[in-house]
C-alpha cells in the first residue's frame, strides 16, 4: 500500500454483508442473465452462447469487484472468504476475522439465489430448478483446477502487493477458465447453488451441487496451499490494503 492509496476504516459488518449480497446477487444475474440472452439471440450455435457468457461475466466481474472490494473486500464466494481468513491467521495479519466467514457466506448465498430469481424475471423466464446434470469425473475436476486457480490469483497479487488489479485479473482470469475448464469455472459455492433457480443456459441440477461443493473445496485447499508455498511472505505484513482478497468469484 502506497501513501496514495490510504487504507479505510473498517466498515460495520451490517453493510459490509448487504454488499456482499449485492455483489453476489448481481454477479449471478449477470451469470443467469447473460447465458439467458446468448440462448436466445444464437439458439443454434452453443460456441458463440458460451462467448456471449463469458464477455459479460469477465466485464460484469471486474466491475462488480472494484466497487465493492473498498467495502466487503469483494469476496462473492465462501471459499473466498475461508481462504482470506486461513490466510490471514497463519500470517499472523489481523485481517479476515472467523466470526465473519458464516455472515459472509449466508449473505452470498442469499444474494445468489435472489440474483438468478432476478434474471429470470429480467427475461419473463417462468421459476422452475434447473435440470441441467454437470457432475462428471472430468467437471469436477475442472472445477477443482478453477477454484485453485482462482485462490492462487487472488492471494498471489495480494502478497505480492499488486492487489490493485484484481479486479482485472479475476475478471480476466474467470473469463479463460470458461473455456479451458470443461466445467466452465462454476469456482464457487455461493454461485453454484443460486444457478440450481435458474432452469435456463446456466442452470445446474440439484444432484450435481454436492459433488461441485466438495470439488471447489478440495480446490480451495489446493489453493491455500500453493499461495502458502509460494508467497510464505506478505508484502506488505504491517499494512492491509483496501482490496486484501477482493473476488469471487468465480462465476
Amino acid at each position: 500500500m502506497t501513501d496514495e492509496s490510504p487504507q479505510p476504516s473498517p466498515a460495520p459488518l451490517a453493510r459490509r454483508l448487504v454488499a456482499e449480497f449485492l455483489g453476489t446477487g448481481l454477479l449471478v444475474a449477470i451469470v443467469v442473465g447473460s447465458g439467458i440472452a446468448a440462448s436466445q439471440l444464437s439458439p443454434e450455435d452453443v460456441g458463440l452462447q458460451l462467448l456471449e457468457n463469458s464477455l459479460a461475466t469477465t466485464l460484469g466481474l471486474a466491475v462488480l469487484i472494484a466497487v465493492f472490494a473498498p467495502l466487503s473486500g469483494a469476496h462473492f464466494n465462501p471459499v473466498v472468504s475461508l481462504a482470506d481468513w486461513w490466510l490471514s491467521r497463519r500470517s499472523g495479519d489481523p485481517g479476515f476475522a472467523v466470526r465473519d466467514v458464516a455472515p459472509y457466506a449466508a449473505a452470498q448465498v442469499l444474494g445468489a439465489i435472489a440474483g438468478a430469481v432476478l434474471a429470470n424475471a429480467m427475461f419473463d423466464v417462468p421459476a422452475a430448478i434447473a435440470t441441467t446434470m454437470r457432475a462428471t469425473p472430468s467437471t469436477l475436476l475442472a472445477e477443482v483446477v478453477a477454484t485453485a486457480g482462482l485462490v492462487l490469483v487472488i492471494f498471489a497479487l495480494v502478497r505480492s502487493g499488486n492487489a490493485r488489479i484484481i479486479p482485472a485479473a479475476v475478471g480476466a482470469y474467470i473469463g479463460a477458465a470458461y473455456w479451458f475448464t470443461s466445467s466452465t469455472s462454476f469456482a464457487n459455492p455461493a454461485v453454484t447453488i443460486g444457478r440450481i433457480f435458474s432452469d435456463t443456459f446456466a442452470g445446474i441440477a440439484p444432484a450435481s451441487v454436492l459433488p461441485f461443493l466438495v470439488a471447489q473445496l478440495v480446490g480451495a485447499v489446493i489453493g491455500v496451499v500453493l499461495v502458502s508455498f509460494l508467497f510464505p511472505v506478505h508484502a506488505a505484513a504491517t499494512e492491509r490494503d483496501w482490496s486484501k482478497v477482493p473476488a469471487e468469484v468465480a462465476k
